[in-house]
């Protein structure tokens, strides 16, 4: 299986203070192939979100203090782009989900949808039917006239799966989906998720303190202390977990500051 995301000497430090510092990434290497559904999971402080950041391009690996880093997307270095073209394969390779949903709480369902695809340099009609689409993917098509308000929290999810989905990207990176959710709806989530890893191919990334998360995806990347301490065992080929599927994904209950994520 092709490979998608390659990662070698990810390196990231945070400077709290002029004494005080975080070394958030210690030299991290991961592999992660076209068409996988992975989690990764580790403690608070593991290095997982900020990993998350940089696979997705919204930080760049510290180039100093040690071997030069490598971030390969689908055998491209990405690792020293500029950050109006890392901004660009964003918009236009990938997809964002985070815990607090990062809905704009003035704008409609749709037009939160929308910001996706103006992001990508979509207008029009073609944006608009693409949001329409996406809503009506995660079963949302009767509820794009509502505001994050009069949505529930499994609703905001979906309309936050819904704008990363719209611009139809090869990977949709997320950050604790499930962290605001109860059980049945964090079923829904997942099941999701790997509908559209199965139907569309997309490459899913999913950084989670949740076992049951963990156990619904093809592997589970392991981190402490800023280092990938178990890789995952890598499946011969994707099989749907069976609390992916169990919880109908019911219209009833249906459901960007990346910066704000913890390290």
């Amino acid at each position: 299986m092709a490979t998608i995301l390659e990662g070698r000497n990810l390196r990231k430090t945070y400077r709290l203070s002029r004494k005080n510092t975080v070394e958030a990434l210690k030299g991290v290497e991961i592999s992660i192939d076209k068409g996988e559904m992975v989690a990764i999971m580790g403690p608070s402080g593991s290095g997982k979100s900020t990993l998350m950041h940089i696979l997705g391009l919204l930080h760049a690996p510290d180039p100093n203090h040690g071997p030069a880093p490598e971030l390969r997307l689908a055998g491209e270095n990405v690792a020293a782009l500029s950050d109006n073209a890392r901004t660009k394969i964003r918009a236009r390779r990938m997809g964002f989900v985070f815990q607090d949903f990062n809905l704009v709480p003035t704008l409609t369902a749709l037009e939160n949808v929308l910001l996706a695809c103006d992001y990508a340099g979509i207008r029009g009609k073609a944006a608009k039917d693409a949001a329409v689409e996406a809503l009506g993917l995660v079963g949302l098509a009767d509820r794009g006239g509502h505001k994050p308000s009069e949505l529930s929290g499994g609703e905001q999810q979906r309309v936050a799966i819904a704008r990363a989905l719209v611009n139809k990207p090869e990977i949709i990176l997320a950050d604790e989906p499930t962290g605001n959710l109860d059980s049945d709806r964090s079923a829904e989530v997942l099941a999701l998720f790997r509908q559209f890893n199965r139907e569309h191919g997309q490459t899913i990334i999913l950084v989670t303190h949740d076992s049951e998360v963990g156990e619904a995806c093809d592997r589970v990347i392991k981190m402490r202390d800023g280092r990938i301490r178990d890789a995952g065992q890598r499946a011969g080929t994707p099989v749907m977990a069976t609390q992916a599927v169990a919880v109908p994904l019911g219209a009833g209950h249906s459901g960007f500051d990346p910066d704000a994520a913890s390290v």
